[in-house]
């Protein structure tokens, strides 16, 4: 703040007892350089508002005039202050502070112990174990007034240390707050802490539990909440929307096979597997895989098998372990020629395209389990197709065949209420995928629901009577074409 004898005008100046600092400070605010908008603090900045200017500086503040203070209980996770405009922290008193826009709640307390760190000057702030302490005692307020985080915020940071460390790491926590707890006079709330932590390691009953993803994870079916929060994004947009009725057309046999050979050619074209489409009809009508192809003819072969059986492709899930069962049994039938894909078993290592990582191999079942619960909710056809599609794109479940089991999944819940099925032609891949990729990276479902809305505008057009009835509309709109001009003109004409 000062060289050579003079202030620098920082956008806050602490008063002094300094009486050359004290003058400068006097003549710089009759100048009106500076301005004074708390006790003790003075700021060079005219066009914010004091609030503003506080909270933005509010951990400087406290390191400058409250020397060995520890930011602690819920502050010591926020780092911000509450909806209310609390900050809590540990000092030699108890008392309340207003600022402008902040009410600064000073505890009498113990100060800074071996593992605290610095933070802002002289303000020192709780480490992890002590702040897990400080947050599990009785707090006489609630809500934003209260020093404390909730149970259940309290139970998902300690499973969110077992989902990312491992239960090696809550363990040493465990230790660690013991120790502290000890040092400190709170063995009262190391003791219901221990409590958190045996029900979250199952070795103590989970009804211990009040958040939703920690007692998930006690049971043995720990999920992806930060997944589960785009499912609702998805659920709540699918639920304000009215979609259309399109009754499926191709309702003889043939007409439902010759329908499936072309979702199946294009289903796997998404993925990368790519025949010549005569060659495609070759290997479907022979049930013969290509001698040199052999393991691609057989993904054409499993995805076929399963589009074209009309009874395969009305069951749906009724609870959620059905969902995991239909799923298994399904991708077991995909790639029952590829042993190496561990055909109908979740993956066993973790997946991942380009930036975007899939869900953790060990909160597969789990996460599947909690999103049925959203799809149980949909009504419409239309809605519940495009959530379960997503659901299953998104968590990845499988080493492979994630995509194909997606839209074979979507395409059964179209298929059980008499719907048009959808077929992804590969001129419309990339609006498919960028629609995905919109929705999982901006938390936006509109591009992705429009994107298929138009899929099924467009597939309603296919009669399957006629292969080459099909294939003459296909052609006509490009649909066989890299991009989207082509299916955008049918739709839209």
């Amino acid at each position: 703040m000062e060289k050579n004898g003079q202030l620098h005008l920082q956008e806050i100046i602490y008063g002094s007892a300094d009486s050359t600092i004290s003058r400068q400070i006097s003549k710089l605010e009759k100048e009106g350089k500076i301005r004074k908008i708390a006790s003790r603090i003075y700021t060079s900045n005219f066009e914010d508002t004091p609030e503003n200017i506080i909270q933005r500086n509010i951990f400087p503040i406290l390191g400058n005039q409250y020397p060995g203070a520890v930011l602690s209980h819920r502050s010591a996770f926020e780092f911000e202050p509450t909806s209310s405009g609390q900050v809590f922290v540990t000092y030699k008193y108890t008392k309340k502070i207003k600022l402008p826009g902040i009410t600064i709640r000073f505890m009498d307390g113990w100060a800074a112990t071996d593992g605290d760190t610095s933070f802002s000057g002289e303000l020192m702030v709780s480490q992890r174990e002590r702040a897990l302490l400080e947050n599990l005692q009785v707090s006489r307020q609630v809500g934003a007034d209260s020093k404390t985080l909730t149970y259940p915020q309290i139970e998902e940071k300690l499973e969110k240390i077992i989902r990312v460390n491992g239960e090696k790491e809550l363990n040493l926590v465990r230790d660690r707050a013991r120790e502290i707890s000890e040092e400190i006079g709170m063995q009262k709330e190391f003791e219901k802490l221990n409590k958190i932590i045996r029900a979250l390691l199952a070795t103590h009953p989970s009804s211990a539990l009040k958040s939703s993803v920690a007692a998930a994870r006690a049971q043995g079916l720990p999920f992806d909440p930060a997944r589960m929060q785009l499912f609702e994004t998805l659920f709540r947009a699918l639920k304000q929307e009215e979609f259309k009725y399109r009754e499926e057309q191709n309702t003889t046999t043939s007409a439902y096979r010759n329908f499936a050979f072309y979702e199946s050619y294009f289903s796997n074209y998404i993925e990368g597997t790519v025949f010549e489409l005569d060659i495609a009809k070759q290997i479907i009508a022979t049930q013969q895989p290509l001698p040199a192809r052999n393991e691609d003819s057989h993904d054409v072969l499993g995805t076929y098998q399963l589009a074209s059986s009309k009874q395969e492709m009305k069951i749906v899930p009724y609870s959620g372990e059905n969902f995991l069962d239909i799923l298994q049994y399904r991708h077991a039938i995909l790639f029952s020629a590829r042993e190496d894909k561990k055909p109908g078993k979740f993956k066993d290592k973790n997946n991942q395209a380009g930036n975007t990582s899939f869900v953790d191999m060990e909160l597969v079942k789990g996460t599947l389990l909690q999103s049925f619960n959203f799809y149980n909710a949909l009504v419409h056809p239309f809605a519940k197709a495009a959530y379960i599609m997503f659901v299953i794109s998104e968590v990845h479940p499988f080493l492979d065949g994630n995509g194909r089991m997606a839209r074979i999944m979507m395409n059964a819940e179209l298929s059980s209420a008499g719907q048009t099925k959808i077929i992804i032609p590969t001129v419309y891949r990339e609006d498919y995928l960028g629609g995905l990729r919109r929705l999982t990276r901006q938390n936006d479902p509109s591009v992705y629901i429009r994107m298929l809305e138009r899929a099924q505008a467009f597939s309603h057009t296919l009669q399957g009577v006629d292969m080459e009835a099909i294939e003459n509309v296909l052609r006509q709109s490009e649909a066989f074409k890299e991009g989207n001009e082509g299916v955008l003109k049918i739709i839209a004409g």
